[in-house]
Parts: C-alpha cells; sequence; structure tokens
C-alpha cells in the first residue's frame, strides 16, 4: 500500500502542483488549507508524513508543527522560501524532521519524501529486543519507548534514531558526518544544523541541565559521545 502523505499549505495552486507531482510518484495525497485543518487531520487519521508549509495566514507552520509535535511523532518535512540558517533553524526546532527550501525540483522533493518514510518504517523492534539503561534513562528497544525516571519521553522518530545510534555506540565519539549519514542518510552529510538541533532536542528531553549534558556530551572537534556506566557516575559526582 502506498504511503498517505499530508500537504499542508494554503496556497491552492502549489497545492495542486505538490499534489500532482506526488501522485504521480504513486503517493496518495490528502491536503489542508490551514494549520488548523491539518492538525484535525493528523488528530482523526494520521498520514506517514507532512509536508508542512512555513508561511501561512493564521496559525503558521511553526505552530502548527509544535501542535503536532504534542499528540504525534509522524514525519514532518518543512517547506520554506527562506533559506537563512536561523530560518532553518527556527524550523527544525519547532520539531520537524527535515526542511526542503523554495524553489525545489521535484527530484528533490521525492527524494526528501522517500528519505524520511524510509526512516519512519526502520523497526527497531526487529534487531533490538532489549533494554537499555544508564542512570535515571531507560529505552525499552523493543519497542522503541523511553522513560527517564520512571516517566514517559515522547520522542520523534528522528529523535529516537539518533538516540539509538549513541546506545548501540556507547563510549564511542561519533563525529557529525557519521551521525548524519546513519539517522538521515549519506545525502545529508554536510547539514550538520539539522544534528545541532535535534541534539539540542534531545538534551533538553532528556538532560537534567542541557548545558551540562551527562547522556550526550560534546567531545570538541571531533563529535559527540554517551558515556559508559563508570564515566557516567564521575560526571554526576563531579
Amino acid at each position: 500500500m502506498s504511503a498517505r502523505i499530508l500537504v499542508v499549505d494554503d496556497d491552492p495552486r502549489y497545492v495542486r502542483l505538490v499534489e500532482a507531482n506526488l501522485e504521480t510518484a504513486g503517493y496518495q495525497v490528502e491536503v489542508a488549507y490551514s494549520g488548523e485543518e491539518a492538525i484535525r487531520k493528523v488528530q482523526n487519521n494520521p498520514p506517514d508524513l507532512i509536508l508542512l508549509d512555513v508561511m501561512m495566514r493564521g496559525l503558521d507552520g511553526m505552530e502548527t508543527c509544535e501542535r503536532i509535535r504534542r499528540f504525534s511523532n509522524v514525519p514532518i518535512i518543512m517547506v520554506t522560501a527562506r533559506g537563512g540558517e536561523q530560518d532553518r533553524v527556527q524550523g527544525l526546532d519547532s520539531g520537524a524532521d527535515d526542511y526542503i527550501v523554495k524553489p525545489y525540483s521535484v527530484n528533490e522533493l521525492l527524494a526528501r519524501v522517500r528519505a524520511n518514510l524510509r526512516r519512519a518504517r526502520l523497526s527497531p523492534a526487529e534487531s533490538h529486543p532489549a533494554e537499555f539503561e544508564l542512570g535515571d534513562l531507560r529505552v525499552d528497544l523493543g519497542r522503541a519507548i523511553v522513560f527517564l525516571k520512571g516517566e514517559e519521553v515522547p520522542l520523534s522518530t528522528i529523535e529516537y534514531r539518533l538516540l539509538l545510534q549513541f546506545i548501540l555506540h556507547q563510549g564511542e565519539t561519533l563525529s557529525h558526518e557519521m551521525l548524519l549519514e546513519n539517522v538521515w542518510g549519506e545525502q545529508y552529510r554536510e547539514e550538520k544544523e539539522i544534528l545541532w538541533v535535534t541534539i539540542s532536542r534531545l538534551r533538553q528531553k532528556l538532560e537534567e541541565n542541557p548545558r551540562i549534558p551527562r547522556y550526550i556530551v560534546t567531545r570538541q572537534g571531533l563529535g559527540y559521545t554517551m558515556p559508559e556506566a563508570d564515566e557516567f557516575r564521575k560526571r554526576g559526582n563531579a
């Protein structure tokens, strides 16, 4: 069964164009012409992926994304006409998994859609049917559920896949390029903003003090690491 994509934009002409391109590629397409309509549709019948425009009248894409993230982990690609670093970071910080800047080619759009759908479909339950514990963090790897101090922590698909990399390579220093390639895909090796923002979101959710992280530690000039148990305890006692 083909994936179902929700296209959200208040410009009917743009929606028709994107809808035609996605349907030609074999996807099912639903549309929403406002942020409020998009939220209702995601609540009533969650799609496999959302293409969400930033610049909309009323509830804009940023706020729409933040509200959807309160109840859904559906992959979201933010569509923006502004390609500046701050604009991209703001979109990612609102909870988006990826972004694409207008004007873009049909091939670029379809490549982004395929990459995000592929990541969402990968199931950790098949290869990691166990639990992971470190300090107050517990991860049920079979069900892909994260707990902190016994309370479930909601993570987006991309946040969970990033956390999984640190768990699987605990004690190792992982470079920006390795994390981007393993989590987002080879074509994302140079897009460090996505990594920085997603790590920041993870730290906000997992760390007692995100400015002095214990679970995801920066190795200056090298990358990031999740300390092994002994080093983790030392950091807690420092």
